[in-house]
């Protein structure tokens, strides 16, 4: 099409039907090569239907609103242009330009709600639509106007159709009727779909939480019900594939969810691929949970199985169960790569929280760089034992047909990692496990070949650093279960390497799952959810078992017996008795689990005599003994060193009994800074200088500072 270079050439349409659109007219290329727009001249006064014809598209049916508007006088201008406006007024559709929506973002100018005819009915429905068009009432001849469409597609700027039937993240056309709906509401109904809650418990649950806003009616009702079909049909229907190409798929995913990304790098020939995803959810959950607490990983999931293995960081909420508050998707594990996506993600939390700061972070891998972790989260670094111990157990178990041998070596295989602390030689106690089990070749050709070379970098971890508890190596193991169920499920095992299908079982089904657990904990609603919940982790299942149901060896203290809660004429034995390499019998720990008969009898053992301390006890230990054992003729360092003992000492007491008593008043009234009054606090921690004032002097400068302000009052008034 050929580019007029002026107005006078651009014919005038008038199209005889009542209302018409862009459809309707002949479009002109107006402008130079450089930069030219589509154009039409209709008279002024068909205006508005041209406008009724545009929001009458059967495709993306909506409204458009005035965005930008200008007005000149007529006879402001002594000279212009045949293209000048005499008004001229930017009209867009009314689900854009902002994208309240999942990955959207609002325009930086905007800080309110424009008050303007023809708005969109609610913000959240603006999807991001870069439709719009200019009107320019021209200035040299006023009953003509000049259509300028900039962009015709309903599209947002990733080029995906963002409303209307052709929207495949629509719930439908009429999708404005429905009640407000909030995220919470809608998150809920989401996370129950996904948890194959029948759908009458599902609209039941939805109707009860849209009554708060919008009171209880029968259209509401059948609206509601709606909504829950349509999105249960829609989310039986979404697909991880957006594309048959999975890189391609995954870009157009990160295009459409920004606002879950905290970090991208794409693959090339310089550089990994990482992929960081974190939900506005589990930012939230972090910020929370995460400050002056405890950050875990559970790395390297999935390194034999997925095309990219999963790294998930975890947090301990309330109950001290572990929740996913992001998900790292990479295969590099490099000291600048990892550096680069756990700086993006203490931003994204410091941008919303600037003082969150973490008290510890936990690893389970040997392998994994320590520097980058004490270099951006500036704190200490702490090892759990669960990876190697489950590693080890159900090598044991599969490979160690017997029962008397796989307790017996999973026994030894333990004292060489408590050599570490008892003094006697770990070599040494590896060259005779190799020796006291040679006829288990099975088993040995495996150790050797994938231990052996490695063991002595695992033991050194494990002596440098200081060691979790049982209880966090249980929740941490706990969400290892639960991730595994979800995604190592048979109907999937062909698109395990797909990343595309391993973010979209990430982002839906598991994040609804914990979402729900913990709405149903907090709101105490869910009964059976909630339940699950509360006892999803051994510790809390090890509670529950009374002590009058361990009994012990007494004789030469090789097992102790748990008498089962479900069925008395069922008892388990578990060998080696308080140690965190103890062998139960019952069917979770056969499947190389932290059961709940081990953690309960260790609980017991730490109060009886001649049972050993806790690997994680025995290294708290042992680093307090390495602070008190300096030089004494380095004074200074000793100062130090017995400085930073009874600091930590004081902070532990203080733990122990704020854990122990039943009245925290007594505990608050000793703590070391009170209060006296509201009135005399200071920010900053900047001494008031009114404590020491008699009350006289007190009187006579709060009547001096509110003279003051009223000084500042009348400065204003007179500036108005």
């Amino acid at each position: 099409m050929d580019i007029v270079g002026t107005i006078l050439d651009i014919p005038v349409q008038d199209p005889p039907d009542e209302d018409f659109s862009s459809a309707d007219l002949t479009w002109t290329k107006f402008g130079t090569p450089e930069h030219h727009d589509d154009v039409a001249l209709i008279p002024y006064s068909r205006v508005d239907a041209f406008i009724i014809g545009e929001c009458s598209n059967v495709e993306c049916p909506t409204r458009f609103h005035i965005e930008r508007g200008r007005k000149r006088l007529k006879g402001s201008l002594k000279e212009y242009k045949n293209d000048e406006y005499l008004e001229y007024k930017m009209y867009w559709c009314s689900f854009g330009p902002e994208n309240y929506g999942e990955g959207g973002g609002i325009l930086p100018s905007r800080r309110y709600r424009l008050n303007t005819r023809n708005r969109a009915a609610r913000p959240q429905s603006m999807r991001g639509c870069t439709c719009h068009f200019v009107v320019k009432r021209l200035y040299a001849r006023p009953s003509l106007a000049l259509l300028i469409y900039n962009d015709r597609r309903h599209v947002n700027k990733a080029g995906f159709v963002c409303h209307g039937p052709l929207d495949r993240d629509a719930i439908g056309p009429g999708a404005k009727n429905i009640p407000y709906i909030c995220s919470e509401i809608q998150q809920q109904t989401m996370s129950m779909i996904y948890l194959g809650i029948p759908e009458e418990n599902v609209l039941e649950k939805h109707i009860e939480g849209i009554q708060r806003y919008c009171g209880s009616d029968a259209k509401v009702n059948s609206l509601a019900s709606q909504y829950v079909h349509k999105l249960g049909m829609i989310i039986r229907r979404s697909t991880h594939e957006l594309d048959l190409d999975d890189q391609a798929s995954i870009r157009m995913w990160v295009e459409r969810n920004k606002k879950s990304i905290f970090f991208y790098q794409d693959n090339s020939e310089t550089d990994a691929f990482i992929l960081g995803i974190q939900t506005e959810w589990q930012l939230q959950q972090m910020i929370r949970f995460g400050h002056r607490s405890l950050i875990a990983a559970d790395s390297t999931f999935g390194i034999k199985r997925l095309k990219y293995p999963l790294c998930t960081l975890l947090v301990f909420d309330a109950r001290q169960h572990a929740l996913p508050v992001a998900w790292v998707i990479t295969r590099s594990f490099s000291k600048p790569d990892v550096s680069k996506w756990m700086k993006a993600l203490l931003d994204r939390a410091r941008s919303v929280e600037p003082g969150w700061k973490v008290s510890g972070f936990l690893i389970d891998d040997a392998a994994a760089e320590i520097d980058p972790i004490r270099d951006i989260f500036s704190c200490p670094v702490l090892f759990s034992l669960w990876r190697i111990r489950r590693t080890w157990l159900r090598n044991v178990v599969k490979k160690c047909p017997n029962t008397e041998v796989q307790r017996e070596v999973f026994k030894r295989l333990g004292q060489i990692i408590y050599s570490i602390w008892d003094g006697s030689e770990t070599l040494a106690a590896l060259e005779e496990l190799v020796l006291d089990f040679a006829d288990q070749t099975v088993f040995m050709e495996y150790f050797k070949a994938f231990w052996v070379p490695k063991i002595e970098m695992w033991l050194s971890t494990m002596k440098a650093l200081p060691l979790a508890s049982q209880e966090a190596s249980s929740a941490i193991e706990a969400y290892h279960a639960k991730l595994k169920t979800k995604l190592f499920d048979d109907s999937h095992l062909n698109a395990l390497w797909r990343v595309d299908w391993l973010v979209h079982k990430l982002t839906t089904e598991l994040h609804s799952s914990y979402w729900l657990d913990r709405y149903a904990d907090e709101s105490d609603s869910f009964k059976n959810v909630r339940e699950e919940y509360i006892n999803s982790t051994s510790w809390h299942r090890a509670l529950q078992i009374p002590d009058s149901a361990i009994t012990f060896d007494e004789k030469d203290h090789l097992y102790a017996k748990v008498q089962s809660q479900k069925d008395s004429s069922v008892t388990h034995l578990v060998w080696n008795p308080g140690s965190e390499f103890a062998f139960c019998d019952c069917p979770w720990s056969m499947q190389a689990n932290l059961c709940k008969h081990v953690i309960k009898v260790n609980m017991i053992c730490e109060n009886r005599q001649g049972c050993q301390s806790s690997m994680s006890m025995q290294s708290f230990r042992e680093i307090l003994l390495n602070i008190w054992r300096m030089p004494l003729d380095d004074s200074l360092a000793l100062d130090q060193s017995m400085a930073w003992t009874y600091q930590m000492l004081d902070q532990i007491q203080k733990l122990v009994e704020l854990n122990s008593t039943n009245d925290i008043g007594t505990v608050v009234k000793r703590l070391p800074i009170q209060w006296l009054s509201k009135k005399t606090r200071t920010s900053v921690c900047v001494p008031s200088t009114t404590l020491g004032l008699p009350s006289s002097s007190r009187d006579s400068t709060r009547i001096a500072v509110a003279l003051k302000k009223n000084r500042k009052r009348k400065r204003l008034s007179r500036l108005r």
